[in-house]
């Protein structure tokens, strides 16, 4: 049988009102007894029901992330872990989280509208963030809780977590310019998306610090997929312009792209070329079978327990300073960076 309020006060030494109050999210109930209320409410496996909780607090206890229409065959991998981990995230808080894809050619603020319109979500998680993002200003001027995975402006005034990308971007540089590279290529993301803009950034702030010029033709942007990797790497390595003698890959889809091309071309790493990565650390077959590759290594899966308690910290009516958080990111060496030749 699962848990009942009545388990919840016997182990927390609270009244079965003020266990119920705090996990309705009750104004006149404080943080720490809401905070106690939910540890134990997971530790006992806890289910409430929806259905009274709503009348209870005028809550649904759902939250919802929005995929953009875009075509997400390449990326596919990582949003079903995403989508799994959020949804884990928030069933062991209490919550159901949902799913909606949006159609290719709808506004992703008409979206948002027509859910926030039917009366049925609390609040939602945000992905890929853009500059001035819109569905930030919209949710924002409708008063509905919020948070982002990354961060759209520099100094976000809403719930937040991401890791510093430009630290991210300028310590991979910084690998192979220690190891005395010049020519440092950089296969990134998507230009219009806000971690591949700061991964830049640091990449160029990289180059400067060593008194090195910043070569456009030395950085590529596309989908995190191998073939990018593989015709950005055969583009920079095969074209008439400065080859160089070290490249970045901004994940292990586009690494593992050039390491293709690398290999099509008759290159070795690290003894002709040197890489080095940003390792997201998401699971599948195929990324298990690239070399040891050097570089930055954060798991996307840490995000999904810090983005979940965010959105409910913001729906309970928090502080957003206290709803913004920044990962760590781990430095790894693992033989694939060598002086240049």
């Amino acid at each position: 049988m699962s848990a009942t309020l009545r388990d919840i006060a016997a182990a927390t030494g609270l009244s079965v009102t003020q266990v119920s109050r705090a996990l309705n999210d009750h104004d006149d109930v404080s943080v720490e007894t809401k905070q106690r209320a939910r540890e134990a409410a997971r530790a006992l496996n806890y289910r409430p029901n929806l259905s009274a909780r709503r009348l209870a607090s005028g809550r649904s206890g759902i939250v919802g992330l929005v995929l953009p229409p875009q075509d997400r065959t390449p990326r596919d991998s990582m949003f079903v872990q995403m989508v799994r981990g959020l949804s884990g995230a928030f069933s062991r808080q209490g919550r159901l989280f949902v799913l909606h894809a949006a159609e290719e050619g709808e506004d992703m603020v008409s979206v948002h509208q027509r859910l926030i319109d039917g009366g049925s979500l609390d609040g939602f998680v945000l992905i890929e963030p853009e500059h001035d993002d819109p569905r930030v200003a919209y949710l924002q001027k409708r008063g509905v809780p919020l948070v982002m995975h990354g961060r759209g402006a520099p100094r976000p005034d809403y719930p937040f977590f991401d890791i510093d990308n430009v630290a991210v971007g300028r310590e991979l540089t910084a690998m192979l310019l220690r190891a005395g590279h010049e020519k440092i290529g950089f296969v990134n993301g998507i230009a219009s998306t806000c971690y591949a803009a700061h991964r830049r950034e640091g990449w160029e702030a990289a180059l400067r610090v060593a008194g090195l010029a910043v070569d456009p033709a030395l950085h590529e942007h596309g989908q995190m997929t191998e073939s990018v990797g593989a015709l950005a790497t055969l583009r920079m390595l095969g074209g008439d312009g400065p080859r160089p003698t070290a490249l970045i890959a901004g994940n292990m889809l586009l690494a593992k792209g050039v390491y293709s091309a690398l290999a099509m071309l008759g290159l070795k790493v690290p003894g002709d070329v040197s890489v080095v990565v940003h390792d997201d650390m998401l699971p599948g077959e195929d990324l298990m079978s690239l070399p040891p590759t050097s570089g930055t290594r954060a798991a996307l899966a840490h995000s999904w327990e810090p983005l979940a308690d965010a959105l409910i910290g913001a729906i309970e009516g928090r502080p957003v300073e206290d709803l913004q958080r920044l990962g760590g990111f781990e430095i790894v060496e693992a033989g694939s960076v060598a002086p240049p030749g």
